[in-house]
């Protein structure tokens, strides 16, 4: 099993920072892919970053240059940093893991980020 907590979210205004971080424990392998995946009101839920073991990150369009996703050594903490936030980045950020031995989606219970004008 595997448990995900985020963290980091809040209300800020146009142009500013947040960083999110999401703490993982259980049954988690270094060789498992982490992402952040974001659901706005009325839309469906899409992915903003994720990171890969053996290759580089991959950001949404949205988001390129202004947000960077980080994962630490231990594998078991993942971090999104925002920057140049707009109102529309408004949305619940959830956490995903993938990973051995069967590759299903485990997600955290979100944290909302909001962005006024």
């Amino acid at each position: 099993q595997v448990q995900l907590v985020e963290s980091g979210g809040g209300l800020v205004q146009a142009g500013g920072s947040l960083r999110l971080s999401c703490a993982a424990s259980g049954s988690i392998a270094s060789s498992g892919n982490m992402g952040w995946f974001r659901q706005a009101p009325g839309k469906q839920r899409e992915l903003a970053a994720r990171v890969f073991t053996n290759t580089g990150p991959l950001y949404a369009e949205s988001v390129k240059g202004r947000f960077t996703i980080s994962r630490d050594n231990t594998g078991n903490r993942l971090y999104l940093q925002m920057d140049s936030l707009k109102p529309e980045d408004t949305a619940i950020y959830y956490c995903n893991y993938q990973g051995p031995p069967d590759w299903r989606s485990y997600w955290g219970q979100g944290t909302q980020v909001t962005v006024s004008s």
